[in-house]
């Protein structure tokens, strides 16, 4: 029970989010995928709701009282915005959905619900497209977190390496090609 605690609050930071629950709660803690996957969800969408809800009252709140929050609330929106919001306004929930969907650092939940809330998208429908997104992100965190499992099963942890560092290279190599192509 007290490893399924720490994968519910591994799933709520926001960086981690269940990109780090879920392979801890079933590489290292070694417990039932499913409750892993559940709690992980559960936890990943807590701060979203709380986002959603609650975020501009505590920004204009804080804002008020301390200018440096207001300059720094300022800075996040703007950065924010600028970052992802062309993706949202191209594609709407959808788009949405699909950022929060891909499981790295800055594309979860908080970003998406964060993203809803500077963007004045519906509460509602904002919260059923994260999790949405939220759900096919711990589906893509768990099938990789079982392929690497048994990669190093049956291959050999070299093998697993070798092939996670083969598949950066194929990366780094594309999006080369990526920048060179728009100069």
């Amino acid at each position: 029970m007290e490893n399924l605690i720490q994968v519910f609050l591994l799933s709520m930071t926001p960086i981690g989010e269940l990109r780090i629950s879920i392979p801890v709660g079933i590489a290292v803690y070694q417990l039932n995928w499913f409750p892993v996957f559940l709690i992980s969800i559960i936890g990943n969408m807590a701060p979203a709701i709380i986002i959603l809800f609650f975020f501009k009252k505590f920004s204009y709140f804080f804002s008020e009282k301390f200018s440096v929050f207001k300059k720094f609330f300022c800075w996040w929106e703007e950065k924010t915005k600028k970052r992802h919001s062309e993706k949202i306004e191209k594609r709407g929930l959808i788009g949405l959905a699909i950022l929060v969907s891909i499981p790295l650092p800055l594309t979860g939940a908080y970003t998406g619900s964060l993203l809803a809330v500077l963007m004045n998208l519906p509460i509602k429908k904002s919260l059923l497209a994260i999790f949405l997104g939220v759900l096919a992100a711990g589906t893509i965190v768990s099938a990789m977190v079982f392929l690497g499992i048994n990669i190093q099963n049956y291959l050999g942890w070299q093998t697993f390496v070798g092939l996670c560092l083969f598949l950066f290279l194929i990366y780094w190599y594309i999006k080369i090609i990526q920048k060179n192509n728009k100069i």
